[in-house]
């Protein structure tokens, strides 16, 4: 990869109603489809980095390299991680969720093994964030909806616990959304948590949200970066009625 150092800029206000422009922090995430943005022709579908923006301040900026039906390794293979480290500066962020897809053996193209390949690519990710002096933080595969005798299931604990490996060995800030996500459908039940998900819209999906789900998932990932020692977390907005 080639890395190049810009500087870090933002707007503004000078004396005579000059502005100096000057570019923002940006929050950079590589993901699946349960992070990606939703175009019009899919408006009941959405994921959680379409709406990560309204939960933090103008200070920083949202750039979603997300995209279904991608694993630790396709997006590589790809050239999306590349792509996002030509654009990447110095002070920005690079928050990674991978596994949904890593997961699925019977797709060889896209099987990651949660104690070898996944955990190769994931240190891929963070040396490429280091190397563009970014931050890299690691975000466990949000949960889908399965329960069993009212206990919700964790679909991917492999995947989990070797992505809390790898940030313990590399020092990388980690955000258990798994953990999150699961806790927070405990707390509301099954029926409001069905609503989270695209299950309700067409009875078969009980992986990709809907947009009120989306926005769920947006909100626990801010309040994960708040409680973070990282600088950004100053800028993380969230209200407790806001939805």
């Amino acid at each position: 990869m080639v890395f190049v150092k810009r500087p870090i800029f933002k707007l503004v206000e000078l004396k005579g109603g000059l502005y100096l422009t000057i570019n923002k922090i940006s929050i950079f995430l590589a993901a699946d489809s349960t992070v990606q943005s939703y175009g019009l022709s899919e408006k009941d579908q959405g994921g959680w980095g379409e709406f990560l923006q309204n939960y933090l301040t103008n200070d920083v900026q949202v750039i979603n390299h997300a995209i279904g039906g991608r694993s630790s390794k396709t997006f590589v293979e790809e050239g999306r991680l590349h792509k996002i480290a030509e654009e990447m500066k110095e002070g920005d962020y690079l928050l990674i969720q991978m596994g949904h897809n890593d997961a699925t053996a019977n797709k060889r193209e896209r099987y990651t093994d949660p104690s070898t390949t996944y955990k190769d690519y994931l240190k891929m990710y963070v040396d490429g964030a280091r190397k563009c002096q970014a931050e890299p933080v690691l975000i466990t595969p949000v949960a889908r909806l399965h329960c069993e005798n009212d206990q919700f299931i964790n679909d991917f604990p492999e995947y989990c616990q070797a992505m809390k490996e790898i940030a313990k060995e590399e020092n990388v800030v980690f955000i258990d959304l798994m953990e999150k996500s699961l806790r927070l459908f405990e707390s509301i039940g099954y029926e409001e948590a069905f609503t989270f998900f695209m299950a309700s819209v067409n009875e078969t999906d009980f992986t990709h949200f809907t947009k009120k789900g989306a926005k769920q998932m947006a909100k626990l990932v801010a309040e994960g970066i708040s409680r973070t020692k990282l600088p950004i977390s100053k800028f993380v907005y969230v209200l407790e009625n806001q939805s």
